[in-house]
């Protein structure tokens, strides 16, 4: 499998081009949508998300609510382009001369973007490199994420941090974050830990701050087997440490235990393996978070990511204009506060991307029939060795 998405934030829209997908995915864009919302909500989002009703259009690979295996082409309108067309247009009677962005904002891609592409307007490369472009990829791992619902694997992420209020370390059950999550604002699943959460973010609001965090992507029920121990560039953990890190702001990534297993000994660190003749080889802890030496080995993937605070600042920060040179103080009009939660469905969607890949790569996945059979078998087979 493999995707390509294109757009600008105030463009005219955002789009991407799906390959790979097998033949017979009840993929519907209801069941998109129903995940760019989830991307939209959250406690603590800016002015951008109540223009932006984010719906994806498909364009070519679905029939009849069923994918062809020929790719398959998705849209999302930008709503904003109205106001931005006669500046944003392709056309060479474009007004670029309008909203010329000259003063770099610490923390974004602004000033180096501008050097590395030569551009003397900075609008170039944030329109790009902004934040908005995830409502491509969270489109794209739906259609992912729908192909492993189909093979019995579920995902489910969470926040597990804002700021310094932090949720208590716990081994959780799909259904158990399912139900806590249901009736959350910020995709927390500690009611108590959320309404520190909410006073911080509030706080931050007040004194034009912003707060970053740390999310957890569970993946459960998947084979044993996924990702290879034989090339560097086959092993799971290793793409989907990439693929977190490809997202905007994500500056950490830890898997299992992660980084608190360097402060342990290895007797409290490595998940011991059992056996019953019923269930074949088990592990009754998941320090591993369900991958060892690049494969999935039968516990649920633990991945984490820290997202680092959203640079766009009501409180000004100090930088230098990129034509004159002259010092100032940035400001934005808008901007959220905290984007923890979204990124958390944006995690989601690249984790079940690279899931779904490294299913492909090791079963026959033409038709999801095919697909479907071929994992049972080897479900099977796993149970008996």
């Amino acid at each position: 499998m493999r995707f390509l998405t294109a757009g600008e934030s105030h463009g005219p829209a955002l789009t991407a081009i799906v390959e790979g997908l097998p033949a017979g995915l009840p993929l519907t864009e209801e069941y998109v949508n129903q995940h760019l919302a989830r991307r939209q909500g959250g406690y603590g989002r800016g002015g951008r998300m109540k223009i932006e009703k984010d719906r994806v259009r498909f364009l070519s690979g679905v029939r009849g609510g069923l994918t062809l295996g020929s790719p398959v082409t998705m849209l999302i309108e930008n709503k904003d382009y109205a106001n931005w067309s006669d500046i944003m247009s392709p056309a060479p009677g474009a007004d670029v001369s309008k909203r010329v962005v000259t003063r770099p904002r610490p923390g974004h891609a602004d000033l180096t973007g501008a050097i590395k592409y030569r551009h003397r307007d900075i609008r170039n490369v944030l329109e790009r490199a902004s934040a908005r472009e995830t409502a491509a990829r969270v489109a794209v791992g739906s259609a992912a994420r729908l192909l492993l619902e189909e093979l019995g694997i579920k995902i489910i992420g969470f926040v597990k941090q804002i700021g310094s209020v932090a949720v208590e370390e716990k081994e959780y059950s799909f259904t158990e974050l399912r139900d806590s999550l249901s009736r959350s604002q910020l995709l927390c699943p500690d009611p108590g830990a959320e309404r520190r959460m909410i006073e911080e973010i509030d706080r931050c609001r007040q004194q034009g701050d912003s707060l970053g965090g740390i999310f957890e992507i569970h993946a459960y029920n998947l084979p044993v087997g996924l990702g290879s121990y034989v090339h560097y560039d086959r092993k799971l953990d290793g793409r989907l440490a990439g693929a977190l890190m490809s997202i905007q702001a994500i500056k950490g990534v830890e898997i299992g235990a992660g980084f608190r297993a360097a402060a342990m000994p290895g007797s409290e660190v490595h998940d011991e393996i059992f056996y019953h003749p019923h269930e074949g080889f088990y592990r009754q802890t998941n320090g591993a978070g369900g991958i060892e030496g690049g494969m999935t080995n039968g516990r649920a993937v633990v991945v984490r990511a820290a997202m680092k605070p959203i640079p766009t600042l009501y409180k000004p920060l100090r930088s230098v204009d990129l034509h004159t040179k002259e010092p100032f103080e940035a400001s934005v009009e808008r901007s959220d506060v905290c984007a923890v939660p979204a990124a958390a469905v944006v995690g989601e969607a690249v984790v079940a991307w690279e899931l779904a890949a490294a299913v492909l790569e090791k079963f026959p996945g033409d038709n999801l029939q095919e697909l479907v059979n071929a994992v049972q078998q080897h479900r099977q087979y796993v149970r008996q060795v």
